[in-house]
């Protein structure tokens, strides 16, 4: 895909490479259906390794890092931005087997189920994902059940009025965070399901705020979830000093005990009082320095989108979140989710219409909509609600620099210009890696709808 870029576009804009940053890690997740084996640098490369380390070092020197170039206040006059000297991402080599268990399914009526034999951990992730799948139900039914007990009354009363007037999903405050439950090895069982893996491809300095862009929504943003509510891909090792909050729909916090589930696995509101509060509060000086709020940009519109092999993004319109980077002065990094859209089947628009319509009517209704998907189950491979076991790879990319003047109402031309920077960089994030983390035998499909 040919990408023109604008320099009178980009004139405020700096990317600046990291050169003290190689993705360099090995994995092989033998214990999913997927087997993943990553070879990120060849013989070559390793051959080179002391020159490169010697370079990075002399790099850092100079103040070369992007994180350097901040922190000594340099970017107004660097000039590598993104016109003809746009520094490329870095190469990912990816080789994926697909070694799988199915190998050893037996068949009755059509249907693969499972084999008797499975390693333990198998069913420990496979647990994990129901758990997670299943929490807003069981959550929300042990509510009622104990709505149920009038011995529980004297405590549900207080529990509710409290409810009533709590805030806490948009102060800012992050309260009842809890960095305990985020880290349980639950969720180091959920992300091996798939299984997922966060790439970063550029450092982002602690003294700065992000709002970050993920694409794309997929049935249930199980990627977004594993690398930005838990602590299991390691986003904290990875961009030390930044405190991330995933964002979603208000309404989740109405609900009695999911609601304070959410909160305490850092889940905020996506409410515009909600962004503003948490990237003005906290860090050292208590600005917001160090914070950073993920947005699953296409919401549940583009959930109804959702294909294996396919890319498709509800963005052109989607530019509130560039409006509040301005308004915070927040750096812009977009995030591709590879293998989102393949954790599910579900009914294409164009074969089922009526369905569709039906969706869309419920969506401009109630807010949300309920995709009409299907997945694997429990004990078989083709039948049932469960995610498949396919590769997930979120990958980090590039931040976009934010600046202008704050202003509550920044003018149209500028959110434009900087939304235009936004889609031009997911573009160049999907060329980049879309061989890398198929999977299946092509490439996914790309296209911004609307």
């Amino acid at each position: 895909m040919h990408l023109a870029v604008n320099n009178d576009i980009h004139e405020k804009v700096r990317v600046v490479s990291n050169p003290d940053h190689k993705i360099s890690t090995s994995f092989d997740y033998a214990d999913s259906d997927t087997t993943v084996q990553n070879y990120l640098q060849d013989d070559a490369q390793a051959a080179e390794e002391p020159e490169s380390v010697e370079a990075n070092r002399a790099a850092e020197n100079r103040g070369d890092s992007y994180a350097a170039a901040v922190k000594n206040g340099e970017m107004e006059r660097r000039n590598k931005i993104t016109d003809g000297n746009y520094v490329p991402y870095p190469a990912l080599n990816c080789q994926v087997n697909r070694e799988t268990h199915e190998r050893e399914a037996w068949k009755a009526g059509g249907i693969r189920f499972a084999p008797l034999r499975v390693p333990f951990k198998r069913r420990m992730q496979t647990a994990a994902v129901l758990f997670h799948s299943m929490s807003i139900v069981v959550l929300v039914s042990c509510f009622w059940f104990t709505c149920a007990n009038p011995l529980t009354w004297p405590v549900l009363v207080p529990y509710l009025i409290h409810l009533s007037f709590s805030n806490a999903a948009m102060d800012g405050k992050l309260s009842y965070r809890s960095e305990w439950l985020r880290s349980l090895p639950l969720w180091k069982l959920f992300a091996g399901y798939f299984p997922a893996k966060l790439h970063k491809t550029f450092d982002l300095p602690p003294n700065r705020k992000y709002i970050f862009g993920y694409h794309p929504h997929g049935i249930i943003s199980h990627g977004a979830w594993c690398a930005f509510a838990t602590n299991a891909l390691g986003f904290s090792e990875k961009f030390p000093g930044i405190t991330n909050s995933l964002l979603t729909l208000d309404s989740n916090f109405r609900l009695p005990f999911y609601r304070d589930w959410i909160l305490a696995m850092g889940i905020r509101s996506v409410s515009k009082e909600s962004i503003r509060n948490t990237l003005s509060k906290g860090g050292v000086n208590n600005d917001g320095q160090g914070r950073a709020v993920t947005i699953v940009i296409g919401g549940a519109r583009e959930s109804l989108q959702a294909q294996p092999g396919t890319l498709r993004l509800i963005l052109k319109g989607r530019k509130g979140f560039v409006k509040m980077a301005l308004r915070s002065g927040a750096d812009l990094v977009p995030v591709i989710g590879f293998g989102e859209n393949d954790l599910y089947d579900q009914l294409s628009p164009k074969t089922h219409p009526l369905v569709h319509k039906l969706q869309m009517i419920t969506l401009r209704v109630f807010k949300f909509t309920i995709p009409a998907l299907h997945g694997r189950g429990l004990l078989n491979y083709d039948v049932g609600l469960m995610p498949y076991r396919r590769a997930v790879n979120i990958v980090v990319g590039r931040p976009i620099e934010i600046n202008e003047k704050l202003e509550e109402q920044p003018s149209q031309a500028v959110i434009d210009k900087y939304h235009e920077l936004y889609v031009q960089e997911v573009e160049r994030l999907y060329e980049a890696y879309k061989d890398k983390f198929s999977n299946f035998s092509g490439v996914p499909e790309f296209r911004i709808i609307s």
